[in-house]
C-alpha cells in the first residue's frame, strides 16, 4: 500500500510537470496536456487513483491550490491597468457572466437534458474563464492594445463570481420552501461582505508585519502561504465558498500598496502555481471514473458549439456594447474562453455534494465539466494565436526591438530599425534622452526598467527582443534576467561588460547573449560615433558581400543586425553565429571617412582623323 502511494505520488508530479515542459517545447496549451495525462494514468490505465491516495482530504487539499492560484493572480492586477478597461471588464463578470449562465443553463436543459436544477447550477459552474489557461495563452499570443489585459482581468475576477454563484444555486437547490429570494439575498451580502473584509485585513496585516520587519526576509514567502490558508480557510468557516474572493481580494489589495515590495512573493507564488496547476488537473482528471466517459456522447459536442459560438458572443458584444473596442478586437474576446482549474474544482465538489443528498442526474456534472475544458482548451488554445494574427491583433514572431537606454547611438539605431517598419520601444530613465528620442519620432517611454508594473503601462505588441544598452553593465545584466522569461533567454541582448576581466562574474544565466562582438562595449561603441561612423543598410548579394563591404570600408565595418528575405531580424553577437547571405539587407556600422573609391575613369580622347584640303 505505501509502495502503490509512493508510486501514484510520484506519477503525479512527474506526469505534471512533464506535460508542463512538453506545453512549452511544442508550443501547446499545457492544461490540454495535464488532462489527457491524468485520464491516462486515472480511468484508462488506473495508475492514479486520487479517492485512495488522498481519501477525504482530496477537495480540501484541491480547494486550498485554486485559493493559491486565485491569491498569485490578484497579485497580477494593477489598479492603473484597471483605470482603463475596467468598464468592460465590470460589464463581463456582471451582464456578461449573466448572459453566459442564462444561455448555458438553458442549453444544458435542452441538449444535455438535465433538469432545471441541476442544468443552471452546470451554467454557473460555466461561467468561470481559466486564468490557468489564458494567462499561457496572452504570454505567447501577445494581442495588441487592451484585449489581453480585458481577458485577464477577465479571468480572475470572474472565478470567485463563478464559485459564488454555483454556491447560490446549491443552496436554493437544498432550501424547501418559497423563501429562495431571502436566502439568495442573505448569501450574496454575506459572501461578499466576508470576502472583502478577511481579504483586505490578511493584505493589511502581512504588509504591516513586512513593513515593520518583523518577518525575517527568508520567512516571507512561508508567511504569505500561511496568510492565505489562513484567510481562505477563516473565510470558507464563516461563509461558503466565500474564500475565493477573500485570497482575490488580498492578493489585488497587497499588489497594489506601495509600502512594501513583493516582488519576492510574485516570483515564488509564480512557481509555486506551476507545480499546484499541474498537481491539481492530474488528480482531478485522474479522479474520473471510467463509466464517466460513458456520459460524452453527441449531445455533449451540441452543447459544446452553442457555448462557444452563442454564449460567449452574446456575452462580449453584450458587454462591450457602446465601448471603444474596435470589432477585430470584440472578435477576438469572443473567441477565448477557455474553461480551467476553478471549473474542475467546484463541479467536482458539488457533484459529491449533490451525490450525497441523492440528486438524480449529478452524476453527469463533472464528466460534462471536464468535456467542456478539455473542448475549449483544445480549440481556443490552438486556433487563438491564428485567429489573432487574422484579425492584425498579433505576430507569430515579434521582431520589435525594445530598448534600454536612449544614448544618441541608440537612438540611431532604433530609428534605422523603425524606418524599416519595426516596431520599436525606448525606455530611459532620463528626461533629456526620453526627450530626444520623442523629437526623433521613436516611441518612448520615461521610466526605470525594473519600475512595478512597468510593462503594463508600456505598448510591447510586436516587441520581442531585449536590447539592454546602458553605461551600467550590472543593470543590463539584470534587464536581461528579467526579461528572459518574456522574450526568452535567445532574445535578451546586452553591451559586453566595459571590464571584461569581470565576464566570469556574468555568468551565463545570469545575463544576455552579449551584442555585436568581443570587446565592443559601451565605450567602445561611443568611440565609433565619435569617430563619425554612420548607421548604413546595405542589401549583399553574390558580388557583394559583407567582404566586399569590409573592402571598401578598409575593415571600418561593425555589422548589428540582418534582416533576412522573410522579414525576420537578427542580431549580431559575440557568437558570431549570424551568417549573412545574398539577398539579405545588412544594416551595419560604417566609418565614411575610410571609404576606398575607385579613380574616375575618363574616357579617352579622340583621335584626330586626316582630313583631305582641297
Amino acid at each position: 500500500m505505501v509502495e502503490h502511494s509512493l508510486v501514484s505520488i510520484s506519477a503525479v508530479v512527474i506526469l505534471g510537470i512533464s506535460a508542463q515542459w512538453l506545453g512549452w517545447r511544442l508550443r501547446f496549451p499545457s492544461i490540454l496536456l495535464l488532462l489527457v495525462f491524468g485520464i491516462l494514468a486515472g480511468p484508462v490505465l488506473g495508475w492514479i487513483n486520487p479517492e485512495d491516495l488522498l481519501g477525504t482530504l482530496l477537495y480540501p487539499v484541491v480547494s486550498l491550490a485554486v485559493a493559491m492560484i486565485l491569491f498569485e493572480g490578484g497579485l497580477s492586477l494593477s489598479v492603473k491597468e484597471f483605470r482603463a478597461i475596467g468598464g468592460v471588464v465590470a460589464w463581463l463578470v456582471t451582464l456578461g457572466a449573466s448572459i453566459t449562465w442564462f444561455i448555458s443553463a438553458i442549453a444544458a436543459h435542452w441538449i444535455l437534458g438535465l433538469e432545471w436544477p441541476l442544468a443552471i447550477l452546470l451554467g454557473a459552474v460555466l461561467v468561470v474563464t481559466g486564468p490557468t489557461v489564458i494567462g499561457p495563452m496572452l504570454r505567447f499570443i501577445r494581442p495588441t492594445g487592451q484585449t489581453g489585459a480585458i481577458l485577464k482581468w477577465e479571468s480572475i475576477v470572474i472565478d470567485p463570481i463563478g464559485a459564488m454563484l454555483a454556491v447560490l444555486v446549491f443552496q436554493v437547490i437544498l432550501e424547501s420552501g418559497t423563501q429562495h429570494e431571502m436566502v439568495v439575498v442573505g448569501i450574496v451580502l454575506k459572501t461578499i461582505g466576508i470576502g472583502a473584509v478577511l481579504g483586505l485585513l490578511g493584505a493589511l496585516i502581512l504588509g504591516f508585519c513586512m513593513k515593520r520587519d518583523y518577518i525575517p526576509d527568508y520567512l516571507h514567502n512561508p508567511v504569505a502561504v500561511m496568510f492565505v490558508v489562513g484567510v481562505f480557510t477563516g473565510a470558507n468557516m464563516l461563509q461558503s465558498e466565500s474564500g475565493l474572493l477573500a485570497v482575490t481580494i488580498m492578493g489585488f489589495a497587497l499588489g497594489n500598496q506601495k509600502a512594501v515590495s513583493v516582488q519576492h512573493i510574485v516570483e515564488f507564488k509564480e512557481n509555486l502555481r506551476v507545480l499546484l496547476i499541474a498537481g491539481v488537473f492530474i488528480l482531478l482528471a485522474a479522479h474520473l471514473k471510467p463509466v464517466d466517459l460513458d456520459q460524452i456522447g453527441i449531445a455533449s459536442f451540441v452543447f459544446l458549439l452553442v457555448l462557444i459560438f452563442v454564449a460567449r458572443p452574446a456575452s462580449v458584444f453584450a458587454s462591450t456594447w457602446g465601448s471603444k473596442l474596435g470589432l477585430k478586437e470584440k472578435l477576438f474576446l469572443s473567441w477565448m474562453a477557455p474553461r480551467g482549474i476553478v471549473a474542475a474544482a467546484v463541479a467536482s465538489i458539488f457533484a459529491l455534494r449533490l451525490e450525497e443528498v441523492g440528486l438524480a442526474g449529478s452524476e453527469v456534472l463533472v464528466p460534462q465539466t471536464f468535456f467542456i475544458i478539455i473542448g475549449t482548451v483544445a480549440l481556443y488554445g490552438l486556433t487563438a494565436p491564428l485567429v489573432a494574427r487574422r484579425l492584425g491583433l498579433a505576430k507569430a514572431q515579434p521582431q520589435g526591438v525594445l530598448f534600454l537606454g536612449g544614448y544618441h547611438w541608440v537612438r540611431d539605431m532604433a530609428k534605422m530599425l523603425q524606418d524599416e517598419g519595426y516596431p520599436v520601444m525606448l525606455v530611459d530613465n532620463s528626461r533629456h534622452n526620453v526627450s530626444a528620442a520623442r523629437m526623433a519620432g521613436i516611441p518612448a517611454f520615461y521610466a526605470s526598467i525594473f519600475a512595478d508594473n512597468v510593462l503594463d503601462r508600456v505598448e510591447i505588441s510586436g516587441i520581442g527582443k531585449l536590447l539592454a544598452m546602458t553605461t551600467n553593465d550590472d543593470v543590463n545584466s539584470l534587464a536581461a534576467l528579467h526579461f528572459a522569461p518574456l522574450f526568452g533567454r535567445s532574445q535578451a541582448y546586452q553591451l559586453m561588460p566595459e571590464d571584461e576581466t569581470q565576464l566570469d562574474a556574468h555568468s551565463r544565466h545570469l545575463r544576455g547573449r552579449f551584442l555585436f562582438g568581443k570587446g565592443l562595449t559601451h565605450a567602445a561603441l561611443t568611440e565609433w560615433f565619435t569617430d563619425e561612423a554612420v548607421v548604413k543598410k546595405t542589401k549583399l548579394s553574390e558580388e557583394y558581400g559583407l567582404d566586399e563591404l569590409k573592402a571598401r570600408y578598409a575593415g571600418k565595418v561593425l555589422p548589428l543586425f540582418l534582416i533576412t528575405e522573410e522579414g525576420n531580424l537578427q542580431i549580431f553577437t559575440a557568437e558570431g553565429k549570424t551568417n549573412p547571405q545574398a539577398g539579405q539587407f545588412l544594416i551595419s556600422l560604417v566609418q565614411p571617412q575610410f571609404e576606398i573609391t575607385e579613380p574616375e575613369v575618363l574616357p579617352e580622347p579622340d583621335k584626330p582623323t586626316d582630313t583631305k584640303v582641297e
